[in-house]
């Protein structure tokens, strides 16, 4: 057993029971699938006063390369959230070697994982199969959201699985590129479904350039579609209006471009962050900005709860 240290609990990480208890709690769990000759885990949060004759929302947060589910439910601010809003959370882990530098494969991105041809979507689909198993959730309304090359494979997955889902928020990610100059480009496919979708990206991302291109802080070659690039994806995907309404706020520092209507109600949504790098744009690192930075406060699990909160997948969406 592996000791954890978590916001919410100082023990050991207890696995997921049959049947949880009324408190609030975070909990190890397994899929029968395996890499490297482990099982593939996942952490699952459960908000207080859970009960099985009660549907409740999930959403799966997806943490960036080199991270962890662990760090990801610090960093996010989900779990809280779930607590007080009454959603399941789940953090799936990627692949990685005895717990540490995890990653996905998002196809153009990264690593490894990418290298390998690692059917992530597989494994995110198995784990939303697994929760739904184990626990009551409703099924149309499920989201995901990811950050980075987690973000990357949500563009992925919500391409080639969005029926599994109700909205996505892909941050600081884009849905193309390529490892380097010398290899084809890879994108996601055409999105079988319309998605509602939010993301967030900071305009001083220098890891994931908000224009594209190579990130001016890395000695790769890799190259990254720009983000109003992929997002014309789905722009196109949900027959969205074409003029966007556009929003500033935060004394300028954030500024929200929203392209509605959409069909199935499925909008577009960016918030562009100046002054923000590579960073989850999340309470844990903006309430240490300092007094009367506008960006100071924000945070990203609100926004985009807020954003789902209201979204069920409409079976006849995408027919």
């Amino acid at each position: 057993m592996i000791l954890v240290t978590s916001v919410f609990m100082a023990h050991c990480t207890s696995a997921l029971p049959r049947i949880p208890g009324p408190t609030s709690a975070t909990y190890q769990a397994k899929v029968d699938l395996w890499i490297h000759g482990f099982r593939r885990t996942y952490r699952v949060h459960i908000p207080p006063g859970y009960a099985e004759a009660k549907p409740l929302p999930l959403v799966v947060v997806v943490h960036g390369a080199f991270y962890t589910a662990k760090k990801m439910e610090r960093t996010s601010g989900f779990s809280e959230l779930a607590d007080l809003e009454g959603f399941i959370t789940a953090y799936p882990n990627g692949m990685g070697i005895f717990g540490f530098l995890q990653h996905w494969n998002a196809g153009h991105c990264c690593g490894k994982a990418a290298a390998d041809k690692l059917d992530d979507v597989g494994y995110l689909a198995a784990v939303i199969e697994d929760i739904c198993r184990r626990l009551k959730v409703d099924r149309q309304r499920i989201y995901m959201v990811g950050f980075s090359n987690g973000g990357m494979l949500v563009h992925r997955f919500a391409a080639e699985r969005g029926e599994l889902l109700a909205a996505v928020a892909p941050l600081a990610a884009t849905g193309g590129g390529r490892p380097d100059a010398a290899s084809p480009q890879w994108h996601i496919p055409k999105p079988a479904v319309s998605m509602p979708l939010l993301t967030i990206h900071g305009m001083d991302d220098e890891q994931i350039p908000f224009d594209g291109g190579v990130a001016p802080d890395s000695d790769s070659e890799r190259q990254y579609w720009p983000v109003q690039r992929t997002i014309d994806v789905w722009i196109e995907t949900n027959q969205c209006a074409i003029q966007p309404q556009i929003q500033e706020k935060r004394q300028g520092k954030v500024r929200v471009t929203s392209w509605r209507p959409c069909r199935g109600d499925s909008a577009v949504v960016i918030y562009q962050l100046y002054g923000w790098g590579h960073v989850w744009p999340g309470a844990l690192f903006t309430n240490e900005l300092p007094p009367g930075d506008p960006l100071r406060g924000f945070d990203a699990a609100r926004i985009v709860w807020d954003f789902f909160e209201p979204i069920k997948r409409q079976l006849e969406r995408g027919n």
